[in-house]
C-alpha cells in the first residue's frame, strides 16, 4: 500500500547488466537490494570518477538528500471531494489539495507517460516566500535556531527565504529539484514542460535542467514574455533597470519526437476582411526595396502582365508567382500586385515559417491584465499581485497541438484550468488538465476581501475560480469544465506493521481490520485505481446487485466491491455481470474467511478466467 522506491527500482536495473554487483540487506525491518560499489568499482575500472576528481557538475548543499526524497515511496493517498467537484462523475478533469512533491509521488506510476504539457510558475525566490521542510531533509540544529517557530500542517517547520540567509539560492533549488525529477518521467515522448522564472533563479534553473534531468539535448528554447509594461518607481537606487520580462523555458522530454511548432500555435491571429476571387481573404503586398543587398535582378519579372514599381522588386520567385497565378491566388488590387491569402493558406505555410520567441504584452496580456481578468470574474480584488493571463497559457497550449493532459503542480489561482476550458471551447481542442496547489491558508491584508466572502485557503479560490470560469463560457458558447477535487491524505489502511513488544492481547481484535474507520467505499475505489494504473478521471457507474454496492471503473475494465460479508452467490452474479474486465477487487473484512476468499477465485476461475483478484 504505498508507491514505488526508485531507488530499488534503480538497482534492479544495475542487477541486470552487473547481477555479481548487487546483494541484499536488512533495512527497517525489510529486505532491500543493495549495490556492493566494491564489485561495481572493479567491473567500471576504467571509466569511474570519484573522491576530488575534477569533473563537470552542477551540486549545492542537500542535494543528494532531496534526491533520495524524490525517489523514496509514499504512503499517501488522494481521497476524492464530491462537494468541492463540478459535475463528479462525468468529470474529465482532477484538481488535487496537496503538496506537490507527495502528490507527484501518488501520481507518478498512473500517469507515466501520459502527460502532453507541463506548465509550472514556481516560486521566483523573491525573499518572501517560505520553504517547507520534510523531517527527514532538515537543516542542521544551528540553522534551526535561525527559525521564527512557524510550522505547516504537518509540524515540519517553516523559514523565510529571506537574501541574508546564506542558503538563499540552496533552499529554492532544494524545493524544486524533487519535483522537476517526479514529473519528467509523466511526460509522454513527444511532451514538453514549460517553466516561468525571473532572473534570480534562471541560471539555476538552466543548470539543474541541461544536466540532471532533461538534457541540454532537449533544451527547445526560451520564450521571453513582456510581462510589464507600466514603469516601476525605482526610488533611490543607483542602478535600476526597469524589469519588463520573464523568461518560461522550455525543454522536451525527447527532442526528436516533438513536432515542429507552428505560425498558427504562435497565436498570429489574422482577420480576412477582403473578398478574393475565392472568397474571404487579406491581400498582401509582394513588393519590397531593391536597394543594397536586396537588389536582385532574378526577383524582377512580370506577375499579371506587371512589373514591380520602381525601386522595387518582388518578394516571391517566378516558379511560386506562376502557381500563385495558375491558382488565382494574386490579383491586381487598386493598380497594384498582391497576393490573396485565404484562411486554408495559413495552415500550408506554418511550416516555412520561424519560431518567434517573444511574447508581446499587445498579443498574451501582462501580470496586470491577468489580475484584473481574475478580479472581474470574482467580482471584488482578490488579493494576488499579479496574475499569469489567461491568453499566455492558451498561448503555450497552441504550440503544442490541441490535445492532451495539462499539469500544473503549482497551480495557483487556477489560471491554466480557465485556460483548457477557453482553448477547448475556442478551437474545439480536447485537452483535459490535472492542478495540483497546497492548501495555504489565505492571510490579511492581501486577501482581506476573499476571507470576507468566506475562502480560507488557495485551493478554495482556485476551486471557485473553475466554477465561475465554467459558468462563463457556458454563458457564451459550448463549455465542459467539470472537474474531480482530491485531497492528498494518509493511507486509507491502519498501520499494522508493529512487532510484538508493541501488542497486546486485549488489542488483538484491533487488528482484524486494516481498513481506517472513517474511509468510505470511493475513498478505497480511487486508491486502487492509482496503484492499478486507472486514471482519477475514468468513468465510474455504481451499481446495486444483490443489495451490495459494485463499481464498475472504465467500461468494466475493473471492477470492485468493498463490502465485507459478500456471499457466493453474490460473487457468481458480479463475475456473470462483470465477465471481461481485468481485475475485481474485494474486501477482507472481518467476516471474510479463507474460505470465502478461495471461492471468489474459484468462481472468476468459472465465469470470467481471464479477471485477476485483488484482495484489500
Amino acid at each position: 500500500m504505498q508507491t514505488k522506491d526508485l531507488s530499488q527500482e534503480k538497482i534492479r536495473l544495475i542487477r541486470e547488466l552487473f547481477p555479481n554487483c548487487v546483494t541484499e540487506s536488512r533495512e527497517r525491518e525489510r529486505t532491500v537490494l543493495s549495490v556492493d560499489f566494491d564489485a561495481l568499482r572493479q567491473e567500471l575500472s576504467d571509466t569511474i570518477v570519484e573522491g576530488s576528481q575534477e569533473r563537470y557538475q552542477f551540486t549545492w548543499p542537500d542535494k543528494i538528500k532531496y534526491k533520495r526524497l524524490a525517489n523514496a515511496p509514499t504512503t499517501m493517498t488522494l481521497r476524492p471531494c464530491r462537494e468541492a467537484s463540478l459535475n463528479f462523475d462525468n468529470a474529465n478533469n482532477i484538481y488535487i489539495e496537496g503538496d506537490n512533491v507527495k502528490v507527484l509521488k501518488v501520481l507518478r506510476e498512473t500517469y507515466l507517460g501520459k502527460i502532453k504539457v507541463i506548465y509550472i510558475d514556481p516560486p521566483y525566490n523573491t525573499g518572501k516566500d517560505w520553504i517547507s521542510y520534510d523531517d527527514d531533509y532538515s537543516m542542521s540544529n544551528s540553522e534551526y535556531e535561525k527559525i521564527d517557530g512557524s510550522f505547516d500542517e504537518e509540524n515540519n517547520r517553516l523559514r523565510e527565504n529571506t537574501r541574508s540567509n546564506g542558503r538563499f539560492h540552496t533552499n529554492w533549488l532544494n524545493s524544486i529539484y524533487p519535483v522537476l525529477m517526479l514529473s519528467k518521467n509523466m511526460l509522454r515522448d513527444d511532451g514538453l514542460i514549460f517553466v516561468s522564472i525571473d532572473e534570480r533563479e534562471y541560471p539555476n534553473l538552466r543548470k539543474i535542467m541541461d544536466d540532471d534531468i532533461y538534457g541540454e539535448s532537449n533544451y527547445i528554447g526560451d520564450l521571453v514574455w513582456e510581462s510589464v509594461t507600466q514603469p516601476v518607481n525605482a526610488g533611490d537606487a543607483k542602478y535600476s533597470l526597469q524589469k519588463k520580462t520573464e523568461m518560461i523555458l522550455i525543454y522536451a522530454k525527447d527532442k526528436n519526437k516533438v513536432s515542429r511548432f507552428t505560425l498558427r500555435n504562435l497565436g498570429i491571429s489574422y482577420n480576412y476582411p477582403d473578398d478574393g476571387k475565392h472568397g474571404k481573404c487579406r491581400f498582401e503586398i509582394i513588393e519590397k526595396s531593391d536597394s543594397g543587398s536586396y537588389n536582385r535582378e532574378s526577383m524582377k519579372f512580370k506577375i499579371l502582365g506587371q512589373d514591380p514599381l520602381p525601386g522595387k522588386r518582388w518578394q516571391i520567385g517566378e516558379q511560386l508567382a506562376r502557381q500563385l497565378e495558375k491558382e488565382g491566388k494574386i490579383e491586381i488590387v487598386n493598380g497594384r500586385v498582391k497576393r490573396a491569402i485565404y484562411p486554408e493558406d495559413e495552415v500550408n505555410k506554418e511550416s516555412l515559417e520561424p519560431f518567434w520567441s517573444l511574447l508581446r504584452s499587445s498579443e498574451v496580456g501582462t501580470a496586470q491584465s491577468g489580475k484584473k481578468e481574475l478580479n472581474d470574474l470574482f467580482g471584488f480584488s482578490v488579493g494576488f499581485d499579479t496574475v499569469k493571463p489567461v491568453t499566455l497559457i492558451k498561448r503555450i497550449l497552441e504550440y503544442v497541438g490541441n490535445e492532451g493532459i495539462v499539469l500544473d503542480f503549482y497551480s495557483g489561482s487556477g489560471t491554466t484550468g480557465q485556460a483548457v476550458m477557453e482553448i477547448n471551447s475556442e478551437l474545439n481542442c480536447d485537452y483535459r488538465y490535472i492542478l495540483v496547489q497546497y492548501p495555504e491558508e489565505l492571510s490579511v491584508p492581501s486577501f482581506k476581501d476573499a476571507i470576507e466572502h468566506g475562502y480560507k485557503t488557495m485551493c478554495d479560490l482556485g476551486i471557485a475560480r473553475l466554477k465561475l470560469s465554467n459558468n462563463r463560457i457556458k454563458s457564451i458558447g459550448k463549455a465542459d469544465g467539470s472537474f474531480r477535487v482530491f485531497r492528498c491524505d494518509t493511507s486509507n489502511m491502519r498501520n499494522t506493521f508493529y512487532s510484538p513488544d508493541q501488542v497486546s492481547h486485549s488489542s488483538l481484535e484491533d487488528y482484524t481490520e486494516i481498513i481506517k474507520s472513517d474511509r468510505t467505499f470511493e475513498d478505497l475505489l480511487f486508491q486502487v485505481m492509482l496503484e492499478l494504473g486507472v486514471e482519477l478521471s475514468a468513468p465510474i457507474k455504481r451499481m446495486e446487485i444483490r443489495n451490495y454496492s459494485v463499481f464498475s471503473v472504465d467500461d468494466g475494465y475493473l471492477c470492485a466491491c468493498f463490502d465485507d460479508s459478500i456471499d457466493d452467490s453474490t460473487v457468481i452474479e458480479i463475475s456473470k455481470k462483470m465477465s471481461g474486465c481485468m481485475y475485481a477487487i474485494f474486501r477482507s473484512g472481518s467476516s471474510m474467511t479463507d474460505e470465502m476468499l478461495a471461492n471468489i477465485e474459484q468462481i472468476f476461475k468459472t465465469y470470467s478466467p481471464q479477471t485477476k483478484i485483488r484482495i484489500l
